[in-house]
């Protein structure tokens, strides 16, 4: 199962965030729009993510600790050409948990996908996923987001646990 490491944490001023992301990426960043539907189910997490402009999706099942600062993901993804209709079916048989709106602007910086998130109902937050290479030990991609937060001036305070679907259910927006 593939694996990356991954933090989270809120955003106060996602103008400077975006031009720190930038600098280290050269690049202005990918503006993706997605709706991500949570399914019940007994482990992990299970969602489906509408990639709203082109009409695909991907179902996605991950499990991670709720902690703040890295933390191990390791996921399974399949694509799909239908997410509303697959949406139908996952939600008749698993019903729905929750979902998350959001826009997303995704920036490559090495082996790690740097995402500022627009998410509808919370607010500006930022994650790092440093997807892991097969041969690369866990540390190593911690060593990476922690170089990275620093890299982008997000201290350890801002940072968060659980997935925008528990913070939008906790009420936390």
């Amino acid at each position: 199962m593939p694996s990356n490491v991954e933090i989270k944490a809120r955003v106060s001023n996602a103008t400077r965030l975006a031009e720190r992301a930038s600098q280290l990426s050269q690049s202005e960043g990918t503006v993706i729009h997605q709706q991500d539907t949570f399914f019940n189910c007994s482990t992990g997490r299970l969602k489906l993510r509408n990639l709203m402009q082109d009409g695909s999706g991907q179902l996605i099942f991950y499990e991670r600790p709720d902690c703040d600062g890295p933390k191990v993901s390791n996921y399974s993804l399949s694509t799909t050409q239908d997410p509303e209709g697959l949406r139908t079916v996952l939600a008749d048989s698993l019903g729905v948990k929750g979902e998350v709106r959001k826009e997303r602007r995704l920036f490559l910086v090495g082996q790690t996908r740097v995402h500022l998130d627009s998410v509808e109902g919370l607010g500006h937050y930022m994650e790092l996923e440093v997807v892991l290479r097969e041969d690369q030990r866990p540390e190593e991609g911690e060593a990476i987001a922690r170089s990275l937060m620093k890299e982008l001036g997000v201290g350890d305070d801002s940072l968060v646990t659980g997935a925008y679907v528990d913070l939008l259910l906790e009420g936390q927006g």
